[in-house]
């Protein structure tokens, strides 16, 4: 039988193209409507996921 995904760690977590996780950077999520583009991206930038927490994630999200 398929396992599922947890669907709260599938929208905070990623994995790259090397197979790293990634999550997004916390704070400055809100009055970014004057921001730019530019600069509201930049106040988001992929963070990597500590290797100690891999374990957890492979739990959770089974199938990245």
């Amino acid at each position: 039988m398929k396992q599922k995904s947890k669907k709260a760690a599938s929208k905070r977590f990623h994995f790259s193209s090397t197979g790293k996780a990634q999550h997004r950077a916390v704070r400055q999520a809100h009055f970014n409507a004057r921001a730019t583009g530019n600069e509201t991206r930049k106040k988001h930038p992929d963070r990597n996921v500590d290797a100690s927490d891999y374990g957890r994630l492979r739990e959770v999200l089974p199938y990245n």
